[in-house]
C-alpha cells in the first residue's frame, strides 16, 4: 500500500512539473505519456519488443551471475591468485559500458551474441567482487567441520558455501539487474532491430518524448514486477536463513 501511495505521489509531482511547464510536445504529462502506454500495451503492439528486451535481460543476467559467481569463489578461496587479477577486475570495473558495447559490436557483429556479451561483460567484474568478498567472510568453523567429515568439494559447496553467500549473490541479482537492463536498452540503441531501446531510438529520431516515456515506462513497469515477484521473496528468504 505504501509502494502504491508513494508511486501516486510521484505521478502527482510529474502531473504538477509538466503544467508548469506548460508544453506538451516538450515535457509531456501522465494525461499524454499514460493513456499511449494504455493504448500500446492493451493492443498488443508493445509486447514483442519487451519480449525481445526481456530476453536479452534474462540471457545477460544469467551468464554474469554464473561466471561472476564461479570467478568470484575462486578468488575468494584462492589468494594468490586473487592478488594477480584484483587489478584486472578494477580495470573491468571501470571500463565504460558504452566502450565495451561498440567494442563487442565491431569484433562480433551486429548480432545476438555480440549484445549479449556486451551486456554481461559489463556485469561479470561486479558479481565476481561481490562474491570474493564473501568468500573472504565465511564462517571458518564451518569449514572446518566440512573437513573433519570429510565432505568433498562439490558436498562444502552445496551445503557449506553457497548457502553463506546467498545473501551477496541477491544484492549482486538485484544490483546486477537493474544495471542490466540499462546497459540492454543502450544495446538496442546502438545496433539491434527490434527491443525497447530500438524504438526509444526512433522516437528519439521522430522527437516524441511521449513514446519515449511511454516505451521507458512500459519497461520499468517489467523490472518493478520481477524485482516486488521475484528478487524480493528471494532475497527475504535468504535474510530467514542468516537469522535462522
Amino acid at each position: 500500500m505504501r509502494a502504491v501511495l508513494s508511486i501516486g505521489l510521484l505521478v502527482g509531482l510529474w502531473a504538477l512539473i509538466a503544467w508548469a511547464v506548460a508544453d506538451p510536445l516538450r515535457a509531456p504529462g501522465p494525461q499524454q505519456v499514460l493513456p499511449a502506454l494504455w493504448q500500446g500495451l492493451a493492443s498488443g503492439r508493445m509486447w514483442p519488443d519487451i519480449g525481445a528486451t526481456l530476453w536479452r535481460v534474462g540471457m545477460s543476467f544469467a551468464l554474469a551471475m554464473a561466471v561472476g559467481t564461479a570467478g568470484g569463489i575462486v578468488l575468494g578461496l584462492l589468494p594468490r591468485l586473487d592478488r594477480w587479477l584484483d587489478p584486472w577486475l578494477v580495470v573491468a570495473n571501470n571500463i565504460p559500458a558504452l566502450v565495451t558495447v561498440v567494442l563487442c559490436y565491431l569484433w562480433i557483429g551486429l548480432n545476438e551474441g555480440a549484445a549479449i556479451a556486451a551486456v554481461a561483460l559489463n556485469k561479470i567484474p561486479l558479481v565476481t567482487v561481490m562474491l570474493r568478498e564473501g568468500v573472504r567472510v565465511l564462517d571458518p568453523g564451518l569449514m572446518e567441520m566440512g573437513q573433519v567429515f570429510r565432505m568433498g568439494w562439490p558436498a562444502r559447496l552445496r551445503h557449506l558455501v553457497l548457502p553463506q553467500l546467498a545473501p551477496q549473490m541477491l544484492a549482486a541479482a538485484r544490483a546486477g539487474i537493474a544495471l542490466i537492463w540499462k546497459i540492454v536498452l543502450v544495446v538496442e540503441f546502438l545496433g539491434r532491430s527490434n527491443g525497447v531501446g530500438f524504438r526509444i531510438h526512433l522516437a528519439f529520431q521522430m522527437f516524441d518524448i511521449t513514446a519515449v516515456l511511454a516505451w521507458a515506462f512500459a519497461f520499468v513497469a517489467v523490472m518493478l514486477a520481477v524485482e516486488w515477484l521475484v528478487l524480493a521473496p528471494l532475497a527475504a528468504r535468504a535474510a530467514g536463513w542468516r537469522q535462522g
